[in-house]
Order: structure tokens, then sequence, then C-alpha cells
């Protein structure tokens, strides 16, 4: 007989369907990951499937005969089509898969809370004073218990009584088939890389998911009533360095054997200690330069490395340079007078945005992030969804909207003189 306690604590490790890094994050949220409020979160076969699948449908005349039909015990999806209308399609429990619910609400139901990322943000304090575009319960993602755990996603997460609901704003239709689909007010986004997540991936098209987890092109707006066209080739899976936008932040998911093949934290640390160990030194004030450790991601250290954006060279901090004429904030680099920003440089430590293993050679611009060279090739290529119909590429790291014609540069350090 072996003791009750181990059969809730079984030797094997759980499998590990994938993870969802948030991005803006440089490894943790700016005051701790705390809970389900973290940077990254990792989705685990669980004890017991919590799978539901769509099973019965019920049009109702009132919305009262609606809310009577979605008991409080069984997952339904409400579509209020009018004022006399209201579709209720009822969801069953399936044994062969396991759900994960995001969203910005901290109810039980939700196994991610994701607030609104604030570019640069220090402080959840930067975060609070934003309203809100990230909805309550923006999304599911559902994973087959069975290999290959291929993971879907869906628009809209079941609330405290297990129901979604589709007021009579959000876009709605019948299928072809006789069942419902919708979309949320503020949409959820898939972008599929194209050559998987390697170095070789180049970034694939947005595209909107429906609460069924169909397939469409974008709305004009984030919002707009009319639904984008149907993209019948495509599918909801998710795939080794898909983004998901929820308009507020942007998630990337990454499968566990993706992650295998990225580098660790502590790949990045013995990088980090190689550079240093060069004893790279400031061309002008000779002094050694070092990258502070993993740990102190905010403070700028005295040895810390700082580049001028425009030209890569690396510099130790210095006062003198200084244009006064815009604003203090352009400089002139002592090596080759070229003029522009120049700022601290800091290490990538959020090892899942890697596409590859590579050195630390380059940094993005304006905010001066240090990764690989086809990692800052890759995030400078992609568009992000910013706002309701905007689009631009962002640092990972910080999620700072990238400048320059590139949006990163080759760092150009001076090694020791003896």
């Amino acid at each position: 007989m072996f003791s009750p306690d181990q059969e809730n604590h079984p030797t094997k490790t759980p499998v590990k369907y994938g993870e969802l890094i948030v991005l803006g994050y440089n490894g943790s949220l700016p005051n701790g990951d705390r809970g389900r409020r973290k940077s990254r979160f990792t989705l685990f076969k669980r004890p017991k499937a919590n799978g539901v699948k769509p099973s019965t449908v019920h049009i109702a005349c009132t919305p009262q005969a609606a809310k009577a039909i979605s008991n409080k015990d069984q997952h339904s999806i409400s579509y209020t089509l009018s004022r006399a209308q209201t579709v209720v399609v009822e969801y069953t429990h399936d044994s062969n898969t396991d759900m994960f619910q995001i969203g910005r609400s901290t109810e039980s139901p939700i196994d991610f809370v994701v607030t609104d990322t604030v570019p640069g943000s220090q402080s959840n304090s930067d975060t609070q004073s934003v309203q809100s575009t990230i909805s309550r319960f923006a999304c599911r993602i559902i994973c087959e218990r069975n290999p290959p755990f291929t993971a879907r996603i869906y628009a809209a997460g079941f609330d405290s009584s297990k129901n979604i609901f589709l007021g009579e704003k959000a876009a709605k239709w019948k299928t072809s088939d006789g069942q419902m689909d919708g979309l949320t007010t503020n949409g959820v986004l898939v972008m599929h890389p194209r050559n998987g997540f390697t170095e070789d991936s180049k970034p694939g098209v947005w595209r909107e998911i429906s609460v069924c987890g169909n397939v469409f092109s974008l709305r004009e707006t984030r919002s707009a009533q009319q639904r984008g066209k149907m993209v019948e080739n495509e599918t909801n899976q998710l795939q080794d360095g898909s983004l998901i936008d929820l308009c507020g932040a942007t998630l990337l998911w990454r499968t566990a054997e993706g992650l295998s093949r990225t580098p660790t934290v502590k790949h990045l640390e013995a990088l980090r200690q190689e550079i240093n160990a060069a004893r790279p030194q400031c061309p002008v004030g000779f002094n050694t330069l070092a990258f502070p450790s993993m740990k102190r991601k905010d403070v700028v250290d005295e040895k810390q490395p700082w580049v001028y954006l425009n030209c890569g060279h690396v510099h130790g901090y210095h006062n003198w340079g200084n244009k006064e004429e815009r604003d203090g904030k352009d400089r002139e680099c002592p090596m080759c007078r070229s003029v522009g920003p120049y700022v601290p440089l800091w290490l990538g430590c959020e090892a899942g945005f890697y596409v590859d293993a590579g050195p630390p050679t380059h940094a993005f611009s304006p905010c001066g992030h240090v990764c690989s060279e086809k990692t800052t090739a890759y995030w400078s290529q992609i568009p992000l969804p910013h706002g309701t119909h905007t689009f631009h590429a962002a640092c990972p790291f910080c999620a700072h909207q990238l400048a320059g014609e590139q949006g990163y540069i080759r760092l150009i350090f001076q090694g020791p003189l003896d």
C-alpha cells in the first residue's frame, strides 16, 4: 500500500504543454511575480481533465428563458440576437482535453491574470492608472491530454457562473452548419510565425480568432461590428512562437519542445560572464566595463556599458558631448563624432524570447536591451498590435517601440589595451 500522500504527489513530473510569456517583461513583473499574476505561465497537464466541448443548442425567446437554460453547473455560451431571441449553446465535459483561461479578472476561473503592459514601466503603480482594454475573460486555450498535446485558442473565457455572454452589440452570426459563432469586443488576435520559432523565423499574418476557434482576417478597427473574412485554410492551433494579442498585452506561446531548444538563463549568464571576462573598456576613460548581474536589471551600475545608438560604439558613462540645443538627449560619440541618443545597455534576461543561442552582440534601439543578432533581427520585423488600429515593432523585453532604420544596432566594443 502507498500512503494517500503519494497519490496526490506522484513522483513522475507532470507533462508540460507549453508556456505563455508576456511581452514587455524582462524575466519578471516589476514588483515581482505573485500567484496568478506573473510574466510567464506554464501549462501543465491537469490531474483531472477539465476541458469542455459544445453539445446542445437551445433557442430561447427571452433572456429570462435563456438564463433558466444556462444552469450554473454547466458551461454555456449565450448569444443575444435581439431582445426577443437568445441562442444558448451548452457545453459538456471533455475527458480528452484540459482548459486554461486567461484574462484581466482575478476571479477563480482565470488561470493566468494579465494586466495591460505599459512600455518600460518599472513598477505596477505605472500600470494601474490605465483604463484597461483587456477583457476580464479574454480567451481560453484547450490542450489535448494525449500526444502530440495540441493546443488550440478560442476567444472569450467562461466566468464564475460558467457562462460566456455575447451581448447584443457583439459581432455574432449563424454558421453554415446551423451553429453560432461570434467575436469579443476588442478581439483576440493571433500571429503564427513562418518557419517556426528558429533563427529562420519570419513574421506571419495577424488573424482574429472567434469564440468557436475559427480564423478571420482582421476587422477594420479592433472593435468594429463587421467581422473580417473567414480564412478557411488556417486553424486556431498554436505553434511554437505563436503570438496572442489581447488588446493591451501580447503573449508569446512556446511549446515544451521549442523551449527545450532555447537558451536557458544559465546559458545567458555564461554569455554575460564571457563578455565581462573579455574586459571590454571605455575607449575614452579606459575603465573596464561589465554587464550587471541578471538580478540587478533595473539599477544602473557604475561599470555599466553605455552605447551611442547611431554608431554602436560602447563606452562607460560620461558627462561630456551633450548637445545642448537638442534637450540634452543627443550626444556626440567621441570615437566617430556621430550624434544620437546615448543609453545604458541591459542584457535581455527572458530566455523564451531568444530565437537562437548566439552571443549578445546587438542592442534594440532606443531601449538598449542586448541579445543575439538573429533575435534582434526577428523581433524588429514583427508588427505588434498597438491601441485599436495601429501596429509597430517593439522590444520584447520592455515593449518600447523600436526606432531608427532597423530598430537595432551592432555593438562595437573596445578590448583591453594591455
